[in-house]
């Protein structure tokens, strides 16, 4: 049990420095109709869709180091970390609130409005769904363009700096150059 001692200190670490350098938002800075607004806007983008696994992901993982010391316990362990896990489910609610007040303070109401309307539509829906391939690929085009304009470059640079020097034969990379007199 030892372990668990270290993972809670580990735990209770990480909380105080997310807590010390996420500056909290308060929720008295937006109205009503800016949250409103932002929650709208914030279901349409699934923003917060990527933090449902988190506890879920935190619950295996307490599972597992637990286990780990105490294979004999298993099921309990395993019946006691759900129940807890199940208990703090409710706490996501928070997280929408948090992610609401965020957005409310960051966009106006008309801009999250006008978000909300593009994200949507059949497009707004097609760029959230086909955009991250889009970015992908378009990453993969522009590793080969790269590609292509450094070897262009070396070769038009090194042609043109041969014709300028004379055509001196260039250094081998281990040895150096005769020097020219």
């Amino acid at each position: 049990m030892k372990k668990l001692t270290g993972l809670a200190r580990t735990f209770a670490a990480a909380a105080v420095l997310v807590s010390v350098t996420v500056p909290a938002v308060r929720a008295q800075d937006v109205t009503e109709d800016q949250i409103k607004a932002a929650r709208a806007t914030i279901g349409a983008l699934g923003v917060t869709n990527t933090f449902d696994n988190i506890l879920p992901r935190l619950a295996e993982r307490l599972k597992n180091t637990l286990i780990q010391s105490s294979p004999n316990h298993q099921e309990l362990i395993t019946a006691t970390v759900d129940e807890k896990a199940l208990a703090l489910a409710a706490r996501r609610a928070d997280l929408e609130r948090e992610a609401a007040t965020i957005y409310a303070k960051t966009f106006s109401v008309e801009e999250l409005n006008a978000i909300t309307e593009f994200y949507s539509s059949p497009a707004g829906k097609k760029l959230l769904d086909n955009g991250p391939i889009a970015s992908r690929e378009l990453l993969k085009a522009a590793d080969i363009w790269a590609a292509g304009v450094s070897r262009d470059l070396t070769n038009d640079a090194t042609k043109s700096l041969d014709a300028k020097i004379g055509g001196a034969p260039a250094a081998d990379a281990g040895t150096a150059a005769p020097a020219q007199q």
